[in-house]
């Protein structure tokens, strides 16, 4: 099992810019894929952004492609969401994910190979 812990989020403008990280502890990091997904109150969580264990492949929701970016430090156990040109639609709770298996390509949406998450932090992003 691995406990992963968020940070970064806040109250920003919109337009404006915010970088989210996730400390992992507990396995071997750089073994995973890990994600980001979002939620906000009575819907579902969504898909938002992965990458693969070593960072070579990325893969984006169609609503953040261009805005936002996900990135990877194995050395410091840590993923990270650069996001940029906020927009207040982008207010949620953002999660981070880890994959329930190691060397797992999770290109699609879908949370199910997702198998810790984090306790989320608040995105809000005023107009």
């Amino acid at each position: 099992q691995v406990q992963l812990v968020e940070s970064g989020g806040g109250l920003v403008q919109a337009g404006g810019s915010l970088r989210l990280s996730c400390a992992a502890s507990g396995r071997t990091f750089s073994s995973y894929t890990m994600g980001w997904f979002r939620q906000v109150p009575g819907k579902e969580r969504d898909f938002v952004a992965s990458i693969t264990w070593s960072g070579s492949n990325t893969y984006y929701a169609d609503s953040v492609k261009g805005r936002f970016t996900i990135s990877r430090d194995n050395a410091k156990n840590t993923v990270y969401l650069q996001m940029n040109s906020l927009k207040p639609e982008d207010t949620a709770v953002y999660y981070c994910a880890a994959a329930k298996r190691p060397y797992q390509i999770i290109a699609t949406g879908n949370a199910g190979p997702f198998g810790s998450w984090g306790q989320g932090t608040q995105v809000t992003v005023s107009s």
